[in-house]
């Protein structure tokens, strides 16, 4: 394929051009226009993982850096927890809004915006003023998490729904596992370049300058920035999908089906015809046929196509089931990772002095994400696309209550095991993402139909950080401050797990090979009464 053709399906469409692949093609090959659409979305996650999990060497350094010597927990918002829990909170306002915002003017008119807002948060979190004090550092930092989660969260449905719109069937799992195995790379190389500051700094944290730390952590966060302002220009040229303007014409005017109109929906691919007048950051579509001008049409005609579509049982049991096991997987995910540095810390793997506290915090971190955490969503994109969701989602819930039944009945003998405990927990992380926290991500990109898709999207994803957030305020208080410690969290993570895998039987879809825009034209024509 010519690079002028593929330029042009990357930036027009590719979306319903891409949806009759050639069936002898591996499912796992993708096209440069293809590879170029899954970078410039995936970029958005591995600089979401980075800045979502880097909170764990930076907690560290900041306890170091700017409050008294032997201090364990930051006294501020439940032992710290404001501080993990910020970020996730900006996601849930992010998710929201920008999953209604992309389903109600379009992908295009949309996308990018989010990346800005996560651009300028990080600029003013590395602005923070080392005069006013650790107290102020942590509350300014928690503002600007804050902000910088709204548009992080603004990438979850964003993303998966532009890579869903212009995904085949055959591919489609591998595509958006493709995607989301970002956050793995955003951890590898957070934690790669978490070992090499560290590393740096050594000579003045040994020398007694814990000060100098303060541009340890700067360098941390800002580094997210570097693939940030690389992908910015493109994700805001990126012409609407033709799959999302066909939907929105057929949803405002379904007798379309009946007179034909929608052929498109099931041509074959043809790059030339489809794209020959787009171009990669020139002209986009008329604007009576982009999502934007639509909306406009269709002023005077108010509905909610969400609380519309939504208020069928079948199509809400969807809902509820994508939303559930969200909300659960995240409880246990983030109430680990986002207090990973607090287990290491427990388990004695980080003693020594100051600066090897630190390095072991961030080498510790580094080996469970090469070993566990990163494998995981490897195995997810090669598996999804044959074995199905379903069966991966169950056996991410029922092998994580495995491993966390085993930490809890063991802790108190592999605490003093550093090797065990590094088995056990690796073996937890590769089934987080061998499992649940890749399947949550992937099923609710295409359960649900076009025209809501985005909005079901952010929904569903916001479910989940509300179980993040809980784990990020209660996970260090409940194992500090209460009678439950450690082994007790442990526990409760092995309960919600077990919870997680019986409400992905009850309730979850299997979407492989499901064509919700498919369904949802047929239902569209028969309330129409168009046969």
């Amino acid at each position: 394929m010519a690079f002028g053709k593929d330029m042009d399906a990357w930036s027009g469409d590719a979306g319903l051009a891409l949806v009759e692949r050639d069936e002898k093609k591996s499912r796992f090959a993708v096209s440069w226009s293809e590879a170029k659409l899954l970078m410039i979305a995936g970029v958005g996650f591995l600089m979401d993982a980075w800045d979502l999990f880097i909170i764990n060497l930076i907690y560290s350094i900041i306890l170091v850096a700017y409050y008294p010597r032997g201090t364990k927990n930051i006294d501020w918002g439940l032992e710290g927890g404001v501080l993990k829990a910020a970020a996730n909170i900006g996601n849930i306002v992010g998710q929201l809004f920008f999953g209604f915002c992309g389903d109600m003017f379009g992908r295009s008119a949309v996308y990018g915006k989010e990346l800005f807002i996560v651009i300028v948060a990080v600029i003013l979190q590395i602005s923070a003023p080392d005069s006013i004090g650790g107290h102020g550092i942590t509350i300014w930092l928690a503002v600007f998490r804050f902000i910088m989660g709204i548009g992080i969260g603004g990438d979850y449905p964003m993303s998966a729904t532009i890579v869903s719109d212009r995904s085949s069937l055959r591919n489609r799992g591998f595509m958006l596992g493709w995607i989301f195995s970002n956050q793995g790379w955003g951890n590898l190389v957070g934690g790669i370049f978490g070992v090499i500051v560290i590393a740096g700094y050594r000579h003045y944290v040994e020398r007694g300058d814990v000060h100098k730390l303060s541009g340890a952590w700067r360098i941390l966060q800002g580094l997210t920035l570097v693939p940030a302002f690389i992908v910015l220009y493109f994700r805001l040229t990126l012409v609407e999908s033709t799959r999302f303007t066909q939907a929105r014409k057929l949803q405002d005017d379904p007798e379309l089906i009946a007179k034909g109109h929608n052929s498109q929906l099931n041509r074959s691919n043809s790059d030339d015809e489809d794209l020959k007048d787009e171009k990669l950051g020139g002209a986009m579509t008329p604007i009576d046929n982009t999502a934007v001008g639509m909306s406009f049409k269709s002023i005077g005609k108010p509905k909610n196509e969400f609380i519309e579509y939504f208020s069928k049982w079948k199509n809400a049991k969807k809902l509820f089931g994508c939303a559930a096991t969200w909300f659960l997987v995240d409880i246990t995910f983030y109430g680990i990772n986002l207090n990973q540095g607090s287990i290491l810390q427990v388990i004695g793997f980080t003693t020594g002095n100051t600066w090897s506290k630190l390095m072991k915090t961030a080498t510790g971190n580094l080996i469970i994400t090469v070993a566990g955490f990163l494998p995981g969503y490897f195995f997810t994109m090669f598996t999804v696309d044959i074995v199905g969701r379903k069966p991966i989602q169950i056996l991410g819930f029922t092998m994580n209550a495995l491993f966390l039944g085993i930490l809890a009945g063991t802790f108190n003998t592999l605490k003093h095991k550093t090797g065990p405990f590094f088995v056990v927990f690796v073996f937890l992380q590769l089934f987080f993402n061998f499992g649940a926290n890749a399947t949550t991500f992937i099923v609710p990109a295409e359960a649900f139909p076009t025209r809501v898709r985005a909005t079901a999207h952010g929904f569903c994803a916001a479910c989940g950080k509300c179980g993040a957030i809980l784990s990020s305020l209660f996970f260090s208080y409940l194992a500090n401050k209460t009678h439950l410690g450690t082994t007790g969290v442990f526990w409760i993570f092995f309960g919600v797990s077990v919870l997680g895998a019986i409400v992905t039987i009850l309730f979850v879809p299997e979407t492989n090979g499901y064509d919700a825009d498919e369904e949802d034209r047929k239902e569209l024509a028969a309330a129409a009464g168009v046969q």
